[in-house]
């Protein structure tokens, strides 16, 4: 299978898109397939030993709109400017404007003079003229896509544009043959206030994705790399014959080229001020770089050999060499711009509806407008105001606005996310977040900075062990492990020049710990928590003595045991992060339960727990164990959110009602979270089930007013109440209207 990214060209209301998303899903070897009315895209998913993606191209092409053939960014990554047709759009409007404000006079102070040409005033022919330009010219797109739709037997908002300025002007030119009065300013300035309408869509559509464009204009365009000094000429009077480089230091020269150009391993060099062209790695200088493109965090990050660097992020003080690890589509960069892309692509689950009513609401309206014209012409008898009632009808009707509802109060929320480094992943995200009533952390490198340390060594006083050898029994243990405790542990000892015992058999025990055997001791070494030796049958009441302490404080312990004796034990701790009370107590403010999930100890648990103010705990729940815990409190009613960065975190996120991937979790944690934040900071999570909140909200009333407008409109219009020309003009700003609801997304 293959997925494939389309823009598509000449799609003007929802039905558009529903009608695409059909014709793609009908299609053999197409196995899913969105269209986005929004932001114009199509995602496709085919098999290629079926269809090629010409052939995908080609099914848009023959249901009669277009593809917008992509270019290259210096990003790497391929987009499209739709600046081009919005002055299109601009220019008609302008040029229809012209033409249609006599028309408009017309309607305000009727205008006659004495010349007569074939028995009318010559007033009467110009206005004939320049509404059939107007209708004709600057209104043919609606009739050019209306007869497209037609021959497919279907029917979009240019249908109903087409309809009614068709009928209004048709039936103009017959009363004015029939010396009756006519409407040609109703068809001239329908055109012109939809015409209005759009270019307005157009340009609020275009704010919309104004975060997704300032992505795109992050990254740099050219890069200095250092490569060797190329052989002199003696045809160049002793100078280098590439004649735009400068000299450089130790056998280097600089050389200034495009990004496209650069390749993986190259050496690149970025001054203070300057931008960093593309990922890399650290390795000569140091600096602190402004990495708020990316992550939405303030404050520069101290970066010295060694450390990753990302491309579109800002060095600020020191000069640094680069070597490139990621290029093109594979940067950071370029990530973020196709996960936004991806989320405003997609559609939400509330989406469903709308895109339902969608497909009926033309066919449905037409109907409606051919009952009124019936309806009037029974009641009063005139088939001038059955006429013009009936385009009112067709008219005021408007898909636009719910197929603009869903999809830009995404694009500005998923955009806005980026923005603050939050990445959504999908629609549904948004959605997800509306029902939640806890978030639940787990603790180890999440609540805490995930960098734990040994904060003491405790022997067993029965046994007298010194404490050296508590720590080289425990590190020769730990020092094949890769659990951050056990890594605390192999720190603490390389720090303190321990030697390891050489060991045999080791077995580490998920959730538990690890165990070995010495062959010159002819004895198994335990390390780990009381859960190991109570299945070892290693007594355990002094282990229960220092896990009721008070004087333990927060931390782990870890016990060490030698045989059936427990000798001595560790006590090791994470640093909390700076926000995590901060950030619990303004879930709760939103009236959220706040939950931690942790292995450890319920002692320890609850200690951390009680520091932060959190109401619930889960301790000595095992990972494999995790995922249960959270359908446990979804079975008791709860909505959750769960907050994780660890391998053994993704069953839990997947789980959970909303999952939330801390910037440092492992790729598979990233991968089963709805939402992933780009720094290691829990204020993070608040802001994004915050901008969820919003942007849901959003939706929702956007959602509201179109079913609103749509109602009473056509209500009004069947009533009578409403001109051909104020239905148009209501017509074309319901849409915009819908766009800047989700553009106030920007400053909630």
């Amino acid at each position: 299978m293959k997925t494939l990214t389309l823009t598509i060209t000449g799609m003007t209301c929802a039905s558009c898109a529903r009608n695409n998303e059909s014709v793609l899903m009908e299609t053999a070897g197409i196995l899913w397939a969105n269209v986005n009315f929004a932001n114009k895209k199509a995602m496709v998913e085919y098999d290629e030993t079926i269809l090629s993606e010409e052939a995908v191209k080609n099914i848009i092409r023959e249901n009669g709109y277009g593809i917008e053939e992509p270019h290259m960014e210096h990003s790497g990554h391929m987009h499209e400017h739709g600046g081009s047709d919005i002055r299109v759009d601009r220019n008609r409007l302008i040029g229809s404007a012209i033409l249609s404000a006599p028309l408009l006079l017309e309607m305000i102070y009727p205008f006659r003079t004495s010349v007569m040409f074939a028995g009318k005033d010559l007033i009467m022919w110009i206005h004939l003229a320049l509404a059939t330009v107007v209708v004709f010219y600057f209104g043919w797109r609606f009739h050019r896509m209306a007869l497209k739709q037609a021959r497919k037997f279907r029917a979009n908002m240019d249908t109903l544009v087409s309809l009614g300025t068709l009928v209004a002007y048709f039936y103009s030119l017959w009363a004015l043959t029939a010396g009756k009065a006519g409407y040609f300013e109703s068809a001239a300035l329908i055109v012109t206030l939809i015409l209005l309408g759009k270019y307005f869509e157009a340009l609020s559509t275009g704010q919309a994705g104004e975060a997704m464009r300032q992505l795109l204009e992050l990254g740099a365009k050219k890069a200095r790399r250092l490569i060797d000094k190329p052989p002199v000429s003696p045809l160049s009077g002793g100078q280098y014959t590439n004649t735009p480089l400068t000299r450089g230091d130790g056998g280097f020269i600089e050389e200034e080229i495009s990004i496209e150009a650069i390749r993986v391993g190259d050496i690149l060099i970025v001054r203070p001020g300057e931008k960093i062209p593309l990922d890399g790695i650290i390795i000569e200088g140091g600096s602190s770089v402004d990495e708020s493109m990316l992550t939405g965090e303030s404050l520069p990050v101290d970066k010295s050999v060694g450390s990753r660097v990302f491309g579109a992020t800002m060095n600020e003080s020191g000069m640094l060499q680069i070597r490139v690890t990621q290029t093109g589509e594979y940067t950071l960069l370029a990530e973020i711009i196709r996960s936004v892309e991806t989320a405003q692509g997609s559609k939400a689950p509330i989406e469903r509806f709308a895109d339902t009513v969608s497909g009926i609401f033309v066919p449905v309206i037409i109907v409606i407008a051919l009952l009124t014209s019936i309806g009037w012409y029974i009641v009063s008898g005139n088939i001038s105001t059955a006429i013009i009632n009936a385009v009112a009808v067709l008219v005021i009707a408007c898909p636009c606005a719910l197929g603009l509802a869903t999809p830009t109060a995404i694009m500005v929320g998923s955009g806005l996310g980026a923005r603050r480094g939050i990445l959504f992943k999908n629609g549904e995200s948004f959605e997800r977040a509306k029902n939640i009533t806890m978030v639940v952390f787990d603790k180890t490198g999440t609540l805490t900075k995930g960098a734990p340390e040994v904060q003491r060594i405790i022997s067993d006083p029965a046994f007298a062990f010194n404490e050296d050898v508590i720590v080289q029994i425990a590190a020769s243990l730990a020092h094949n492990s890769d659990h951050p405790l056990s890594r605390a542990i192999a720190s603490f000892a390389q720090k303190n020049n321990e030697n390891y015992i050489k060991l045999e058999k080791i077995e580490e025990i998920r959730g538990k710990g690890i165990v070995a055997y010495d062959p010159a001791e002819k004895s198994s070494f335990f390390l780990g928590n009381r859960k190991l030796l109570e299945e070892n049958e290693i007594d355990t009441s002094w282990a229960d003595t220092l896990l009721a302490s008070s004087e333990m404080g927060i931390g782990t312990l870890l016990f060490v045991a030698q045989e059936k004796m427990a000798i001595g034990a560790i006590l090791i701790a994470d640093e909390i992060r700076q926000e995590s009370k901060e950030v619990v107590q303004k879930l709760q403010d939103l009236w959220l339960k706040v939950a931690m999930i942790s292995g450890d100890n319920r002692r320890t648990a609850q200690a951390v727990a009680d520091s932060l103010g959190i109401d619930r705990v889960l301790a000595e729940v095992l990972p494999h164990e995790k995922s249960g815990e959270i359908k446990r409190l979804q079975d008791e009613g709860e909505q959750i959110v769960f907050v994780g960065d660890g391998i053994n975190d993704a069953p839990s996120l997947i789980q959970a009602d909303l999952g939330i991937a801390m910037g440092s979790a492992a790729d598979i944690a990233k991968e089963a979270g709805q939402i992933i934040l780009m720094q290691n900071n829990l204020s993070k999570v608040l802001e994004s089930i915050e901008l969820s909140r919003t942007t849901f909200r959003t939706i929702r009333q956007n959602l509201f007013w179109a079913f609103f407008y749509n109602i009473v409109a056509v209500s009004l219009a069947i009533a009578g109440f409403l001109n051909p020309a104020i239905a148009a003009a209501a017509m074309a700003f319901s849409s915009v209207s819908v766009v800047g609801n989700s553009l106030r997304i920007y400053r909630k």
